[in-house]
């Protein structure tokens, strides 16, 4: 299994244009080898959290370039007649989808975040996002057909092992719709390929025949200049052509004897080719299925109630001894997770430990109220003690958030005072350097006070909107309907 696996990511590392990719395809495993085999990864893979070069996103990029060209080639083929594989059938009339998928990536995958996402430290893989290379690894082992039961067990049995981060939960599914595209562009090459080798096929089979019926002498004579020097010929190539001039001319018999000891050279006859060439044909009209069915299911999975399945903050916010997180909304929820992912990306603690410290403090808590809710341990007045066990430190840009929040009415008063002084002052200068009198000075403070604080108060209130980030209030999960034992106490 492991070894199949670092021949599988060396396979990801080769640059981009390599012309021998191959499709992200092993053995195929049921959910409950699926779940040993994540917690064999789980064991082995060692993280980083470094920036380095965003491999991904040049790719990504690349994919796209390299399934549009497909794509033509394709649609081209169609117009000019020519009968395409199933698996081209397929990827024509679900390209649409593709290009979906693509555009959802580059939308939820800027370069901040990848940066953010652990990278592993060891193997052929090394500098890419650990989460990456566990959507290859489970695409590879179900042929690239993913149902939300099989990802949910083999996430939550890869972290039976290896916690997986808050920001890597999230990016299960970004990572799913960059390997599947992965996937797709390596068979679309292949198809383009083959349909290349079908094309040649036909046109080499139009010369024989018209050789046969005129220069029939000359059959083998140009057979041998042509592919006299090659040791071996393209299977798909060998297939079309086989098909073509069988029961033709007689007079292409000895092409057909020519044929048919190309494969002999391989221990091959020719009817085990022609049965390989359709069982890969069958293969990937098969994958092809799967990957456009697995991006139709990633685009209409519910990513938030998946994201609380599988997380282990989750099951231990819903300790709190107050008993109200787990009846919030989720926005709420989310809000309490990203305190704890900030404290933990800033202090190097794991996310377990920040969202376990939050509960035992609302535990120890002697006082019933606020302090017996985990939540004023992430956004309100218990959050300086949170921080504090984990030596968090704020940078200056959040201190000063803090202090202006603290002194909120003063701050603002003091701001908007400076500010419409500061709009009078080049007035009242302009005007004293010309000799205005001070009675008249007096008389402009006065007619212009308002004006001047009005437009100091819109950009006073302008600043503040962009320094700040809104804060919405907790709240509690009503769309079921207000709970009986606060409605009962109105």
């Amino acid at each position: 299994m492991t070894e199949f696996f670092e021949s599988l990511v060396s396979i990801v590392r080769k640059p981009s244009g390599y012309a021998q990719e191959k499709p992200f395809q092993a053995e195929f495993f049921s959910v409950e080898r699926l779940e040993q085999y994540a917690q064999t990864l789980a064991a082995k893979q060692k993280t980083v959290t470094r920036k380095g070069r965003a491999q991904l996103l040049p790719r990504l990029e690349d994919n796209g370039r390299r399934l549009e060209s497909a794509y033509k080639i394709l649609v081209d083929a169609i117009r000019q007649g020519r009968p395409i594989s199933p698996a081209a059938e397929w990827l024509v009339d679900n390209y649409h989808i593709v290009e979906e998928q693509l555009r959802e990536i580059r939308q939820d995958l800027p370069r901040s975040y990848y940066h953010e996402l652990p990278k592993l430290a060891d193997g052929e893989l090394t500098g890419y996002p650990r989460i990456y290379s566990l959507a290859v690894a489970l695409i590879a082992h179900t042929d690239s057909r993913l149902e939300i039961n099989t990802l949910q067990r083999f996430i939550r049995a890869y972290q039976t092992v290896a916690p997986l981060s808050i920001g890597e939960l999230w990016a299960v599914a970004i990572t799913l719709r960059l390997a599947l595209v992965e996937n797709l562009r390596r068979l679309a090459i292949a198809i383009s390929l083959a349909r290349a080798e079908r094309d040649e096929a036909d046109k080499l089979a139009d010369k024989l025949l018209e050789l046969a019926s005129l220069e029939p002498l000359n059959l083998m004579p140009y057979l041998n200049e042509r592919f006299g020097k090659r040791d071996e010929l393209p299977q798909t190539f060998v297939v079309q052509l086989v098909q073509r001039l069988r029961e033709q001319h007689p007079s292409v018999m000895p092409v057909m004897d020519w044929l048919e000891k190309q494969p002999a050279r391989q221990g091959l006859s020719i009817e085990q080719i022609i049965h390989a060439e359709h069982q890969r044909q069958a293969g990937a009209q098969v994958t092809v299925g799967n990957i456009i069915t697995s991006m139709r299911l990633l685009s209409t999975l519910d990513w938030n109630d998946f994201f609380e399945k599988v997380s282990l903050i989750e099951p231990v916010l819903g300790k709190d001894p107050a008993g109200v997180y787990s009846r919030m909304e989720f926005a709420s929820r989310d809000r309490y997770r990203h305190i704890i992912e900030r404290i933990s990306k800033r202090t190097r603690a794991p996310e377990l430990e920040v969202a376990e410290a939050a509960v035992e403090l609302a535990t120890k808590a002697k006082q019933d109220g606020p302090e017996k809710h985990v939540g004023y341990y992430l956004i309100d007045a218990g959050s300086t003690l949170l921080e504090a066990r984990f030596g968090y430190k704020p940078r200056p840009r959040e201190q000063l958030r803090r202090f202006l929040l603290r002194h909120a009415g003063a701050t603002y008063l003091s701001t908007l005072t400076f500010l419409t002084v500061l709009i009078m002052l080049p007035l009242l200068y302009f005007m004293s350097r010309h000799g205005v009198g001070w009675p008249f000075l007096v008389v402009t403070v006065v007619l212009a006070l308002i004006p001047a604080s009005d437009l100091a108060l819109t950009l006073l209130n302008w600043d503040l909107t962009h320094f700040f980030e809104p804060r919405l209030l907790p709240r509690m999960d009503t769309a079921r309907g207000i709970p009986e034992e606060i409605s009962g106490a109105r």
